[in-house]
């Protein structure tokens, strides 16, 4: 292997943007950052080159890589004649929209799904205010929608999800256009 190159300025906001927006997105500072340095290097990594470059302690890189392998981010590989473990992501954008979002849909939006439901089949919830039971239906419908869409859009290869987005980004100009055109 060579020798490791430091990070350079921008290579280092880039990392610190990414954890901050981690941290906003509940995931753990280390985690992001972690995962944004293996993205924009686009090489195998060990732990040790890791904690080097991101200055973070051995423990903390450990928990943070086995997040990143839990969640299908991050996996482990091996190069011949070197028994360490080193670690890459996929370059690849879109799958890694993929991986995140399906990650998002089946941890937060099918729980909540299930959580509204549970309070509709409830007899006790009829008692409860009209305005509660029909801001929960909307929820649960919303919900219901956003997983459904998830599931038909996330099946497509990157280059069909580009597609996807480039031509809803016409459809929403075209609706745009056409709502203005009734003012």
């Amino acid at each position: 292997m060579s020798e490791l190159k430091t990070l350079t300025e921008k290579e280092l906001a880039f990392i610190l943007h990414w954890g901050e927006m981690g941290n906003r997105w509940g995931v753990n500072r280390t985690v992001a950052q972690i995962h944004a340095l293996l993205f924009i290097r686009g090489e195998c990594l060990t732990a040790e080159m890791i904690c080097e470059l991101l200055g973070i302690a051995r423990s903390n890189a450990s928990n943070s890589i086995k997040e990143l392998e839990r969640l299908g981010l991050v996996k482990r590989t091996h190069i011949l004649n070197d028994r360490k473990d080193y670690f890459e992501t996929s370059g690849d954008v879109w799958e890694l929209f993929r991986i995140i979002a399906r990650e998002r849909i089946e941890h937060e939006l099918k729980p909540t799904e299930a959580m509204l439901n549970d309070l509709l089949n409830d007899p006790d919830f009829k008692k409860e205010s009209e305005t509660f039971q029909a801001r929960t239906k909307e929820s649960a419908e919303l919900l219901h929608s956003l997983i459904t869409l998830g599931d038909q859009v996330l099946v497509f290869s990157s280059k069909g999800l580009k597609n996807i987005l480039k031509a809803g980004s016409g459809v929403g100009k075209f609706l745009l256009g056409f709502k203005g055109d009734k003012k």
